[in-house]
């Protein structure tokens, strides 16, 4: 039977074992070969007298039986376990996924067929500025999650980066890695199954350097004390330790680092409170304003808002300011669902499962369009107030060094310039009209500073945003609100995540999703009797006007229409007529698309256009962002003589 190692001392003890019985049978062999073979004359044996004897003994043959054991278990050992990625004067953590189970709302889906498209299941994890993600499995009661993550230990950490981290410092890393699975269906959408922050140290009191743990995965919002599955998963250490440290020594200093961080946020509870009376002092018409201190995370966990923003700089995956608004606004908008009536559930993701989902609440896209412009350099905060309706809202603000206000929209990465009005000029006088659509604000925020507002009215146009005036502004501390949400401040944050770049190929994506677009316009034309012709050059001439229409999304300025309509009027002879419908998706599903289209009259018109001479075209323009972000935009168009 063939022994399998589980671990790299067996390995190595197992190769040791099969070379000594290899080693000993050919000494025999030797031996009885000089006994038997040698001449009384010769004083030698040559090198191919002894690989006869060998072969004739049917040593040769055993020997690569033996060797069979050693070649396959190390190949397979290796593949799964050592990459070949690893630096051997790095420390690594080696994270397995062994499988799930008792994922029992998945309990009754049935087995896919091969090739049959399903729900399916990706784990993402991040671990000290390091992100990774699992293949997409079927959904399943026990997902079959079996996939291995080479996790860097001492990465841009504590101490001199170039030593080997070793015990005692791994101690001090209190950085968690950072689990999300997300759900996808059949129709690309994608659900927070759950978020989960595991504590990587117990391997450090493992002798082995390797350590086995089921780690339990609870449910989001409502769902957040709800087992929603168990992960099996396992630890190694790489190199192993040469001291492990006892289990009461770890088993102490998470304990220590839990009591600091809950005394940490009892202090900053109290002041919080305090702040809270003394604001209310101020005036009556301060308690109705919408101040938010705290906002509950994907786990139910209650964390200061503050804590929600960090300075983040994206690299080069995002030029500017105003591309960064265009990604934000890239992501899409889910408001956290409800289970049964009640309004809306409060739920402010924590930033890499907003990412991993891809789409969020608008508290989400606020807090990371705020973060990454405090990366660009702005002065940028968080707004919370609310809408036309009394709907609550968040966005972001930015001042400028000349006191200039500009208010961002997340959502749409559209930018409003703020004009005070002042209610004591005369009736007469000619106020600014308000562009935006906010109505009113009760408090801003960063990633160090809260302030709300209490002036005699919290309308929008009639606020002032002087932070400095006290009368207007009542301010936390920085120290008190840098106490629980700077980083490294408490271990309840959750580490901050780096952007991954664009997953997308746009020229590919682009040429695809039009080849299938004119397959279905060809499909739907057929069915109502009508033959289609291309005209490749009025296609290709579309782009221009795609791509401007995306730099206006990103920069706020039209450029390239002039060129556009003389090169359409060129494309189009004289006496035809030309219609063109552009369209923007945030999603590349060629049938979703075809159908949206559909929708509209006007697309309609040009897709089922009957006439004389009639020539069509579709041009296709994908443009990628980070996160797997994409702007799609599509123009149909058509041209026609016209015979009336």
């Amino acid at each position: 039977s063939v022994r399998r190692p589980r671990n790299l001392t067996q390995l190595h003890q197992l190769c040791q074992e099969e070379w000594i019985n290899i080693h000993g049978k050919i000494r025999d062999v030797l031996a009885e070969t000089m006994r038997e073979d040698l001449d009384p004359g010769h004083s030698s044996l040559s090198e191919e007298d002894f690989l006869r004897a060998l072969q004739r003994r049917g040593i040769v043959d055993d020997v690569m039986k033996d060797l069979h054991f050693s070649k396959v278990s190390l190949s397979n050992y290796c593949i799964s376990v050592l990459p070949a990625n690893m630096d051997p004067a790095r420390r690594y953590l080696y994270l397995q996924v062994l499988g799930g189970k008792a994922f029992l709302e998945h309990l009754q889906e049935p087995e896919p067929l091969p090739g049959q498209v399903c729900s399916t299941f990706t784990l993402y994890l991040h671990f000290r500025n390091q992100r990774f993600h699992s293949k997409p499995v079927p959904c399943a009661c026990e997902p079959d999650l079996q996939e291995g993550f080479l996790l860097e230990i001492h990465r841009e950490g504590l101490g001199d980066g170039s030593k080997m981290a070793d015990a005692t410092t791994m101690l001090s890393i209190c950085d968690p890695v950072h689990l999300v699975l997300i759900k996808r269906d059949t129709s690309s959408e994608t659900t927070l199954v759950s978020s989960y922050f595991l504590d990587w140290r117990t391997v450090l009191s493992s002798p082995s350097g390797k350590t086995s743990i089921a780690v339990e995965l609870l449910g989001v919002g409502v769902e957040c004390k709800v087992t929603a599955g168990v992960l099996n998963m396992s630890l190694d250490l790489y190199p192993p330790l040469s001291e492990i440290l006892s289990p009461d020594i770890i088993t102490t200093q998470q304990s220590l680092e839990r009591q600091k961080t809950a005394e940490k946020e009892r202090l900053f509870l109290v002041y919080a409170k305090q702040w809270w009376r003394e604001f209310l002092e101020i005036r009556q018409a301060n308690q109705s304003k919408l101040v938010k201190i705290f906002a509950q995370d994907e786990n139910g966990v209650n964390r200061p808002v503050c804590s929600y923003v960090r300075v983040l700089r994206a690299g080069r995956l995002l030029e500017s300011p105003r591309q960064a608004a265009r990604f934000v606004s890239l992501l899409g908008l889910e408001k956290a669902p409800v289970v049964g009536g009640g309004g809306k559930q409060e739920q402010w993701c924590s930033l890499l499962a907003f990412l991993c989902r891809n789409k969020g609440d608008c508290e989400d896209h606020a807090t990371l369009l705020c973060s990454l412009l405090l990366g660009f350099g702005l002065d940028a905060y968080v707004c919370v107030g609310t809408k036309p309706k009394s709907l609550a809202h968040t966005w972001v603000m930015t001042r400028g060094t000349d006191s200039t206000i500009t208010f961002w929209e997340s959502l749409t990465a559209h930018r409003y310039l703020h004009q005070a009005i002042d209610p004591d000029a005369p009736p007469l006088a000619p106020q600014p009209r308000p562009s935006y659509p906010y109505r009113t604000i009760g408090c801003v925020f960063n990633h160090r500073s809260f302030l709300a507002n209490c002036q005699p009215s919290d309308a929008v146009e009639l606020c002032s945003f002087d932070f400095h005036n006290q009368s207007q502004w009542k301010a936390m501390s920085e120290e008190a609100v840098g106490s629980v949400c700077s980083p490294g401040s408490t271990t309840s944050l959750p580490p901050l995540p780096p952007l991954c770049g664009p997953s997308l190929e746009p020229s590919a994506a682009s040429n695809q999703l039009e080849l299938e677009l004119r397959y279905l316009v060809v499909e739907h034309r057929k069915d109502l009797g009508l033959a289609t012709v291309w005209d490749d050059h009025l296609s290709y001439v579309l782009s221009s006007a795609l791509a401007a229409y995306e730099l206006e999304r990103c920069t706020g300025t039209s450029c390239g229409n002039e060129e556009f309509q003389d090169a359409v009027r060129r494309a189009v002879p004289d006496g035809h007529t030309f219609k063109g419908f552009p369209i923007h998706f945030l999603h590349h599903n060629a049938r979703r698309a075809f159908a949206t289209c559909l929708r509209s009259p006007f697309c309609d018109e040009i897709v089922c256009c009957r006439g004389d001479h009639v020539r069509l075209a579709v041009r296709v323009r994908v443009f990628a962002y980070p996160e797997s972000a994409c702007a799609v935009w599509v123009m149909f168009a058509c041209k026609y003589r016209s015979v009336l």
